[in-house]
């Protein structure tokens, strides 16, 4: 008998009590754990496209957003998926790094820094994401991008000397690798803890959305966004494959409509999201600025570095590369 950790098995106990697990069924209820709060655009997306599935299949599919990593914390997402604990759930692409190099690929500092060269980069991953995701037992529905990456900190930052030995945030294996290469000590800090980890030294520094800034209050504990632009990644929604195989026809076509949408609201918003967010921290009295040139021309030496290292890990990096310079 294969052994079942016991908080894995509460997280089913609990689960079965909300009728989570189960044979498919007229008015069934799935459950879709999301790493961020409510006032981030994905989670947003999330429950707009949860209401229109149960709308469109008259309440007979009723999904449960649990946001803010408030079911399952946000490393566990992709494992709960796969074995079936949970029928669907977001979680940030490149959290899975360590599973495929292929989920790296959004990751990659200054690869892919405007949202016409991110689309056109997901364009080229998404066929080798959808055969991994497979593998794992789990199928794709769609993505959210977040606004371009850029530096948080508690001073100005004009070059990387400015930043050596600071404890910098990190959230999946190629941020700790960036945070490596810029002198600074990688520190795992997930989105709900971040204004604690500042206000009490884990970290000094972070790159990330001006979104996430915004939605953590980064005024009360920093002082300066420099505006690099790093990368664009996403939030990727996916479902059990076997629980979607049990849905009748029309329920599947239902689902992946509503996925298209998702994805199709999720390109359009972010651009206009990441103006939006950017203003909020300057009114908010953070000081924004570009980032120097010689700042940038450390940075895209990093990046560089990064993506041959990318290519040495995987032949399927190369055809991702392939199809995107193309």
């Amino acid at each position: 008998m294969k052994f079942v950790p016991k908080k894995t098995t509460v997280l089913l106990a609990s689960l079965l009590t909300l009728g989570a697990v189960g044979s498919v069924s007229a008015e069934t209820q799935w459950h879709m754990p999301t790493p961020y709060g409510d006032a981030n655009l994905p989670t947003q997306i999330a429950h707009q496209f949860a209401e229109e599935i149960k709308s469109n299949t008259s309440g007979e599919l009723d999904i449960v957003v649990h946001s803010g990593a408030s079911l399952i914390k946000h490393p566990e997402i992709p494992r709960a998926v796969k074995t079936g604990q949970v029928q669907l759930g977001e979680v940030f692409i490149g959290i899975m790094g360590n599973t495929h190099p292929v989920f790296k690929h959004d990751n990659i500092p200054f690869l892919a820094t405007t949202y016409d060269s991110a689309e056109k980069l997901w364009d080229a991953a998404k066929p080798e994401v959808e055969k991994q995701l497979n593998k794992e037992g789990m199928m794709l529905l769609y993505t959210v991008a977040w606004p371009a990456q850029s530096l948080y900190t508690k001073a100005p930052v004009n070059s990387l000397a400015d930043l050596k030995g600071s404890k910098m945030r990190a959230y999946s294996p190629s941020t700790s690798r960036l945070a490596d290469l810029m002198n600074t000590s990688p520190t795992t800090v997930q989105v709900p803890e971040i204004p604690q980890a500042f206000s009490t030294g884990i970290i000094d520094a972070m790159i990330t959305s001006p979104s996430t800034g915004v939605n953590g209050q980064a005024w009360d504990y920093l002082s300066h966004y420099t505006d690099v632009r790093a990368w664009i990644p996403k939030n990727v929604v996916v479902a059990n494959k076997r629980s979607f195989m049990r849905l009748d026809k029309n329920t599947q076509q239902v689902i992946l409509a509503a996925a298209a949408n998702a994805e199709a609201k999720g390109w359009a918003g972010v651009r206009g999201k990441a103006l939006e967010d950017t203003k909020t921290l300057a009114e908010k009295g953070i000081v924004v600025s570009e980032p120097s040139a010689e700042l940038m021309a450390e940075l895209n030496k990093i990046g560089a570095t990064m993506i041959e290292e990318w290519k040495a890990e995987a032949p399927e990096v190369e055809a991702i590369l392939s199809s995107f310079n193309q």
